[in-house]
């Protein structure tokens, strides 16, 4: 072979070779996976009757994996001792589900998995599925639809309970409290709509439960409630709806400790309006006490003075109907320092008034120790109230759009409850202009009085309300720019707040309307809008 040809030859071969490199582990990308898995066979079959295994299992015509199971599946009727479910977190092309609870005789049982089971590389989820079976002759097959609403809300929760409890023989109200329910289904995350399936027929008490616990009972501290006052029937084709709110907590009082020299917190739960807290251990000339709540937590400070030469003190309690007694060990601690702080800081609006509150609580002010000057360094006169629950003085002054406002309390000025008084304090708030706040009027039309209209903002905060009894407009002046919602309190009680409602005592929430849409208040501007309500 001449030497030409054997060149060409070695490029040709040389080429080649390249190309083959190049072409190597080079990938086509190919479609998306966007279809879900499908299952193949189940073991027994979905839909079994007379059921007595102990394990089923579900066939995929590709790799699977179960996520967020704790949330998603929901097994109706509750298991007491929990099924295994293999494999969680890991993929394979079946799902196991090893019972270990004795099944009840005559019951059909249904798995819903929601958007648990998805396929292993894209997480296709194989949606709703439902594996159902009957230890009886046939599967129970009616049916009982609805919708969850919040009581307070404008949108309720996801991930809400409904649960039907069968009302036999055996039936208490307490049962909630204390039993899983005959029958259960959930919202999940995508709806509020609710169906609950394979239900047999009879009468039931119908409960949503926003469960915290996730222990399908009632725990009133924890979880929001939603009922039905009457029990239902079933077969039924009426749909329900169930209001969620959370229940005032029962009143019980959280055992007291010593927090400090002579001051004995008593934690609470539910309400404490008519709470009195009464010393019963032998007490010297002179003693005083006061009584001051917590702002951040249910607590109240019970202080005293002079120290008590005891152990121990003895107290009780009441509240309504609620009375108990109750030693509280004592020791030798600091007292607490007077600290004080305003409550409000910068700005101040037109209508609102200064306040200032103490860690320890206030015995006197001395007015002749303050003094307050606007932006021309001219006295301006104010009003003092004390409240005493709060420990906060408050301080009434007539205020001027625009204006500059510094007060100066003088060592002496405030005294508190151990005789100590403050070093000397400045503080400085201002005012703004009218044109930077706006104003709206609201007009109800078929509303039944007496009513509360609150405007509250994008996280549901209280921003201004007002209470009316007759058919008039509201107006709401100052408020700053921003957007917010309309709701009116209907208050059947007039007693001027919401009220939320009670499983015990069979009484629903007081209603509450949403304007449709958020309102958007914008500076020097007035705004009118009218709510008729349904």
């Amino acid at each position: 072979m001449n030497t030409s040809v054997s060149n060409i030859i070695s490029a040709i071969l040389v080429s080649i070779l390249l190309s083959t490199c190049a072409n190597r582990g080079t990938i086509s990308g190919g479609e998306k996976d966007v279809e879900p898995p499908e299952i193949t066979r189940e073991s027994p079959k979905n839909f079994s009757t007379n059921f007595k295994e102990n394990e089923i299992r579900i066939y995929f015509n590709e790799y699977v994996k179960i996520k967020d199971v704790q949330k998603q599946l929901i097994i109706s009727p509750p298991m007491k001792t929990q099924p295994e479910i293999t494999p969680l977190g890991s993929a394979n092309k079946e799902i196991r589900i090893k019972i270990y609870d004795t099944l009840l005789p005559n019951t059909t049982y249904a798995f819903n998995f929601g958007q648990s089971i998805v396929d292993n590389n894209e997480e296709n989820p194989y949606s709703f599925y439902r594996y159902v079976f009957s230890t009886g002759d046939y599967i129970d097959s009616l049916s009982v639809s609805g919708n969850i609403l919040d009581a307070e809300k404008r949108e309720p929760e996801d991930f809400v309970s409904v649960m039907l409890y069968e009302v036999d023989s055996t039936f208490t109200d307490s049962v909630i409290y204390k039993e899983t329910p005959k029958y259960i289904t959930n919202t999940l995350d995508s709806t509020t709509t609710f169906k609950l399936e394979n239900l047999k027929a009879g009468k039931y008490l119908m409960i949503a439960l926003k469960d915290a616990n996730n222990s399908n009972k009632y725990e009133q501290k924890t979880d929001r409630i939603a009922f039905k006052k009457d029990f239902i029937t079933i077969p039924t084709d009426e749909s329900f709806e169930l209001k969620l709110f959370k229940e005032a907590a029962d009143f019980k009082i959280i055992r007291p400790n010593q927090t400090a020299g002579n001051k004995i917190a008593f934690g609470y739960e539910g309400d404490a309006e008519n709470l009195k807290i009464n010393l019963h251990t032998r007490t010297s000339s002179g003693f005083a006490k006061r009584v001051t709540k917590d702002s951040k937590s249910d607590t109240l400070y019970y202080w005293y003075m002079p120290k008590i030469e005891a152990d121990s003190l003895f107290f009780s309690v009441t509240n309504k109907t609620y009375h108990d007694s109750m030693y509280v060990n004592i020791r030798d601690m600091k007292k607490d320092t007077l600290v004080i702080k305003p409550i409000q800081s910068g700005t101040l609006k037109i209508d609102e008034n200064f306040e200032l509150e103490g860690s320890v609580p206030f015995k006197a002010i001395s007015k002749e120790n303050i003094t307050l000057l606007d932006k021309d360094s001219t006295k301006v006169d104010f009003a003092m109230t004390l409240d005493s629950l709060k420990n906060r003085y408050v301080f009434d002054f007539e205020k001027k759009e625009d204006d500059t406002y510094k007060m100066q309390l003088l060592p002496g000025a405030l005294t508190d409850f151990f005789e100590n008084t403050n070093d000397t304090l400045n503080y400085s708030i201002r005012t703004k202009n009218a044109s930077d706040y706006g104003k709206a009027r609201i007009t109800l039309v078929n509303a039944v009085y007496p009513v509360i209209v609150q405007l509250t903002d994008t996280q549901g905060k209280i921003v201004a309300e007002q209470y009316g009894e007759k058919n008039a407009p509201f107006d709401f002046d100052n408020l700053n720019p921003g957007k917010f919602d309309i709701r009116v309190i209907f208050d059947t009680n007039k007693n001027g707040k919401w009220d939320a409602g009670n499983y015990l005592k069979k009484t629903q929430p007081e209603r509450i309307s949403y304007y449709p849409d958020k309102i958007e208040i914008r500076s020097n501007w007035d705004e009118l809008y009218t709510f008729t309500l349904k």
